[in-house]
């Protein structure tokens, strides 16, 4: 092996030089060879005399530079303010002009906080959120006021979106202010509400959202709270914390998107799912029996009850209004298609042909009839039964629902759901009044709090048995 020194150059090196900037000077788009570079020249600084130029000052007005009136200088006397001297002319006299930007016009600067508000139009609704008489005047609410504006991110066709634009076209109507509104979700395709909802909102971890919701209606009680989340979401992981919110029956309004599937991990079988269902998770059919949600928020003594589709906005629009009316937990279940992995689940109670005969929408004290009135419901000992409407039956012959009979809400819910021979019921299953648990707790602290005075956390946290540790 040779001794002789190895070479150090460009042409040596695997890659030649590392690149260093062009410079001025280089076309960005001529690859430069490797170590090239361009002198990079400062421009020469201007000058006046024997010193750097002072920068020019900027025309101002007359009064520019004038103490306010109400100052008093304690100082010595400074000489009369004179106009500032101008910028220097240009070579056609004047000033020169302003150079505009470019791009589109900017935008008017958002209001700063704690800036006056624009005035109530004279078109204004009337609230009286103190309850004492003293009517306070808003803005008239629209449902581009609950439109986020940010990009909508399910698929084409989803049932989320006819959900979505029923509560925004609910809103105007049901809420007082837009800043008092919050929606919190749990995890799932239903879980994208809160960032297309122009309010306030949580998007919380996977079956928590019912927890979240609890905590911030017991701290925020004057606020509210909707809760949005999907069959996996509520009655799956979370169905601890959805069985808890309804026997504490917190004023919340909860919104369950049931498609009956996994749609967000690709279209597994859910706790609503049929059995035999097939699907990535059950290839040759699930063996799981499903849960019938109405049933389940009844067997947890929920207070507020209701089924609706997302195919029927207008009967979606009634009872969303209904349940925020509600002072209580309020569950509405809503039969979502998934057109994606679960498309046509609810078909038999959505579409044209198959409607009438397979639903019955029931109505606080109205009889049970269905198929445009040709059908109806009796009751035949313990159970319901379908029977034809006509000579010998009538409607008066039909049972009348009562939204407050909670053995009939459990019949009809149970019952109906799997039955094939019957309708499946929609609407107000069951409501009862029943104080709230965020109620009850400030009310419990208010009065705690009167006979024992606020109290102090240091003085609790070093009372009764202390340990040092050394």
């Amino acid at each position: 092996m040779s001794d002789a020194p190895l070479r150090d150059d460009a042409a040596a090196r695997p890659g030649g030089e590392p690149p260093t900037s062009h410079g001025e000077g280089a076309d960005p788009d001529v690859p430069q060879p490797a170590g090239k570079t361009y002198p990079e020249e400062a421009p020469a600084a201007p000058s006046a005399g024997d010193g750097p130029a002072l920068p020019p000052i900027p025309e101002t007005g007359p009064d520019d530079g004038a103490p306010p009136a109400s100052t008093t200088s304690t100082g010595p006397p400074k000489p009369s303010a004179s106009r500032k001297p101008t910028l220097p002319p240009t070579v056609g006299g004047g000033r020169p002009p302003a150079a505009k930007p470019a791009g589109p016009p900017l935008k008017k600067p958002a209001r700063p906080p704690g800036a006056k508000r624009p005035p109530v139009p004279a078109r204004a609704r009337t609230v009286d959120p103190e309850g004492d008489g003293a009517g306070l005047g808003l803005p008239v609410l629209t449902r581009k006021d609950f439109v986020s504006g940010s990009d909508v991110r399910w698929c084409p066709g989803c049932g989320d979106y006819a959900v979505l634009a029923a509560v925004q076209r609910a809103l105007p109507e049901l809420a007082d202010k837009r800043e008092d509104v919050v929606f919190i979700s749990g995890i799932g395709c239903s879980s994208r509400f809160p960032y297309y909802m122009n309010t306030y909102g949580f998007h919380s971890i996977h079956g928590r959202a019912p927890a979240v919701a609890t905590g911030l209606k017991a701290t925020r009680p004057e606020l509210d709270v909707w809760v949005v989340t999907g069959d996996g979401d509520a009655l799956s992981i979370g169905a601890g914390h959805t069985a808890h919110m309804l026997r504490r029956n917190v004023d919340l309004q909860v919104l369950l998107f049931n498609n009956q599937i996994y749609g967000l991990t690709k279209g597994q079988y859910s706790p609503t799912s049929e059995v035999g269902k097939v699907t990535k998770s059950s290839p040759y059919g699930s063996l799981d029996h499903p849960f019938n949600p109405a049933a389940l928020a009844l067997g947890a003594d929920g207070t507020f009850v209701a089924r609706t589709l997302d195919r029927d906005p207008k009967h979606m629009q009634s009872v969303l209004k209904a349940a925020h009316a509600h002072r209580g937990t309020s569950f509405v279940e809503i039969y979502q298609n998934c057109n994606i992995f679960n498309d046509g689940a609810f078909f038999d109670f959505t579409e044209r042909e198959s409607k009438p005969l397979r639903t019955v929408f029931v109505e606080h004290g109205q009889p049970m009839t269905y198929a445009n009135g040709t059908k109806g419901l009796v009751l035949d000992g313990l159970k319901l039964r379908s029977v034809d409407l006509g000579d010998d039956l009538t409607e008066a012959d039909c049972l009348v629902y009562d939204s407050r009979d909670k053995a009939l809400a459990f019949l009809v819910a149970d019952q109906m759901f799997w039955d094939p021979d019957l309708p499946r019921p929609f609407g107000v299953l069951y409501q009862e009044d029943r104080p709230t648990y965020d109620a009850l707790l400030n009310a419990q602290v208010a009065e705690v709090t009167r006979q024992r005075g606020r109290g102090d956390l240091a003085t609790l946290l070093a009372s009764g048995d202390t340990w040092t540790i050394e």
